[in-house]
């Protein structure tokens, strides 16, 4: 079997060969062990939770879910939804908590409730109200906290004991779990904070009634109602968050803090030193403030106030305290996220801080790029000094337990991640793929665009002209040109069917710093495509070999936003698209995303009009093809839909690829396949 079939059957059923690689990662605080999920195969999707001796190496399974299941695994369809929103595409043990001292785990399998003793590596099943969601250890390791049913329970261990902290008869309110703009744009994945003492609990109740109602309908199964989600499309009413200190004897006490102002809540951090930290933010997200919580009366406290004429940026990690009760923050000061100690700056010029990895009392530790946006380092940062961990060209990233660092390394040298800690390489069953990129990482143009330059395995320059493929993202809160060889491997495979494949990241993808990330303010459409269009040509001045008459476009997401924009719009340029799952009308996407870029709809609403594809469908006269999942309820298939409406009420042939059953995330296996090997047929022929 040639590579025709065999990459696009290995990508998916690998899915992206992520199967079998080690994950989610915790380092005992006394450094003995590291614990971490792992599926036993490349092809099994089911995690179990793995553990690893730091002194020998030696490595052994805590929890088999294939022992501790005898049925199907059955998710819940708030369980669904949530793994959708954090793209977990994974079965078995997907997620653990641990205690402070990372004696005891627990974790949720098939909605059902466990909890592993990881000394004597001991497992059992507690009793649970309902299907399991979220599972918590409190610090102490006295309680197990879970959501179910929209109820948050507390389990006592020594007891046995079951409570309901927080529940509301109204099935429009949940408690303990992360809204729908939380966990899609905020990268808040959780609604719960234990206290350091384990006796109390900071909750977030969330009412969606404000919400409006969408219904995602199942056309190939007409006898199937249609799902109901609760939609903050951009312009409408969001759900109503707030923040209750619920303790286990019983006692509530309400959070407060101008909600009507600030009604994002970004973060919550509670930690054993100072009060619990909340990040809060303006609908317009141009103002964000820090409050600390005084946890017996909810009033809360004005630490810091950032402010942003564009935005300000939510950044992971951040606020938290160092344990002399100092905040810690990524601010954006002189162009650059630097990192923020009390009042002081311990970051340099010319240094991006990405994100906050763990704070002691000596240092911080933080992901950051320096002059090359394309790698990612792990630095040891000091009020005087900032050392880099991190030694070969790549993007890593860290987990730190006492004196102990585990550290996950991509890089152009080798496939997927090496995880090692203490001198040993914790242990990976991914497969090999059948190819192996051969990429070129180019800086071009006045913007010095970082662009990605993929031939066919083996091509000599000079040999003959090639189609052009762009194959981008292209937006913000994601980069495609890293220096990392597993993130070509489609890029390559579709080199290899006969064209020169370009990766294009431009105004707005991270990694360059505040300034360079606003310029896309209000102007998706612009600053986008003219970067994608501007490397195109200055790649092309300096490797004849592309052929700037037969050039295609393809992407997912913003990416099949910018393929439908690209041929819509330069057609002089793009010569056939691709747009899988695009947005094709910024009315219709989140609220939280969507402003933050564009502005309000009701205040902006030529910028809306001006950065949506419907009014542009006339002018299509490039072959199109969109793919869209009909069970998405991120980007909604109504986006293809009522593009091809367009197109068609102007008399402009298009191909639609409906895919049933699937959402925003395309995993099943065939699906995956097809996809890749009916773009390359519908490029080849458009493209000649």
């Amino acid at each position: 079997m040639g590579n025709e079939t065999s990459f696009p059957r290995q990508h998916a059923r690998t899915q992206r060969f992520t199967l079998g690689a080690p994950r989610t990662f915790t380092v005992a605080p006394d450094g003995s062990h590291v614990f971490f999920l792992r599926v036993a195969s490349a092809t099994s999707r089911a995690n179990g939770l793995w553990t690893l001796d730091t002194a020998t190496g030696a490595e052994a399974l805590v929890a088999d879910p294939a022992v501790l299941l005898t049925d199907p695994e059955d998710l819940s369809p708030q369980e669904r939804a949530r793994r959708e929103r954090s793209r977990e595409s994974g079965a078995g043990i997907v997620g653990y908590a641990v205690d402070a001292v990372v004696r005891q785990a627990v974790f949720a399998l098939s909605g059902r409730l466990f909890l592993a003793d990881l000394v004597s590596h001991e497992v059992r099943e507690l009793p649970a109200a309902g299907s399991v969601i979220d599972p918590r250890l409190d610090p102490t390791g006295a309680r197990v906290a879970y959501v179910a049913n929209g109820a948050l329970h507390v389990v006592d261990l020594a007891s046995g004991e079951d409570t309901a902290l927080g529940q509301d008869d109204d099935p429009e309110v949940t408690w303990g779990l992360a809204e729908f703009i939380a966990a899609e744009e905020m990268s808040r994945f959780r609604g719960y904070w234990f206290a350091p003492d384990g006796a109390s609990v900071l909750a977030a109740r969330v009412d969606n009634t404000p919400v409006p109602r969408w219904y995602i309908a199942d056309p190939a199964n007409p006898a199937t109602p249609a799902a109901e989600i609760a939609y903050p499309a951009a312009g409408t009413a969001n759900a109503l968050v707030s923040l209750f200190v619920l303790g286990v004897d019983g006692a509530s006490v309400e959070v407060v803090w101008d909600r009507e102002a600030f009604p994002y809540l970004a973060s919550a951090h509670w930690s054993g030193t100072g009060a619990p930290l909340l990040l809060v933010q303006t609908r317009d997200q141009r103002t964000a403030q820090v409050l600390a919580v005084d946890t017996a009366t909810g009033a809360t406290e004005l630490l810091h106030t950032d402010t942003d004429p564009t935005w300000v940026e939510i950044m992971p990690g951040v606020p938290v305290w160092t344990p002399d009760a100092k905040l810690v923050r990524i601010a954006v000061r002189d162009g650059a996220n630097r990192l923020v100690v009390g009042a002081d700056e311990w970051t340099p010029d010319g240094f991006q801080v990405r994100s906050v990895l763990d704070v002691t009392a000596d240092d911080v530790l933080v992901t950051a790029s320096e002059d090359d946006p394309t790698q990612t380092h792990v630095y040891r940062v000091t009020a005087t000094a900032v050392e880099r961990l991190s030694t070969a060209d790549g993007v890593h990233s860290a987990v730190r337990g006492g004196d102990v660092l585990l550290l996950a390394s991509a890089g152009l040298g080798w496939f997927g991640s090496k995880v090692t800690v203490n001198g040993h390489e914790i242990g990976s069953s991914a497969e090999v793929p059948v190819l192996t990129p051969e990429v070129g990482l180019l800086t071009v143009g006045e913007r010095d665009l970082r662009v990605a330059l993929l031939f066919p395995t083996g091509h000599v320059p000079g040999s003959g002209k090639l189609p052009v493929l762009l194959d981008p993202y292209g937006g913000p809160h994601a980069q495609r040109v890293v220096s990392a060889r597993n993130a070509y491997l489609a890029s390559q495979w579709l080199a290899d069917q006969g064209f020169a494949v370009l990766v294009v990241d431009g105004r707005g993808t991270p990694g360059r710093g505040p300034v360079w990330e606003r310029e896309i303010a209000f102007d998706f459409a612009g600053a986008t495509l003219d970067d994608q269009v501007d490397a195109l040509h200055a790649v092309a001045r300096e490797h004849e070999d592309l052929d700037l008459s037969r050039v295609g476009i393809r992407g997912w997401s913003y990416g099949g936003y910018l393929a439908a924009l690209a041929v819509l719009r330069r057609p002089d340029v793009f010569h056939a698209g691709i747009a899988g799952a695009p947005v094709t009308d910024w009315a219709l996407y989140d609220t939280h995303y969507t402003e933050r870029y564009l502005g309000h709809p009701e205040e902006r609403p030529e910028v809306y009009e001006t950065n949506s594809l419907i009014a542009d469908a006339g002018k299509l006269e490039r072959p199109l093809m969109i793919i869209h999942g009909l069970a998405d309820d991120n980007v909604v298939a109504a986006h293809t839909l009522r593009l091809s409406s367009a197109l068609v009420a102007a008399g402009r042939p298009h191909t639609v690829l409906p895919l049933s059953g699937v959402t925003h995330m395309t995993p099943q296996e065939q699906v995956a396949e097809n996809l890749l090997l009916l773009q390359v047929e519908f490029l080849k022929k458009s493209l000649g």
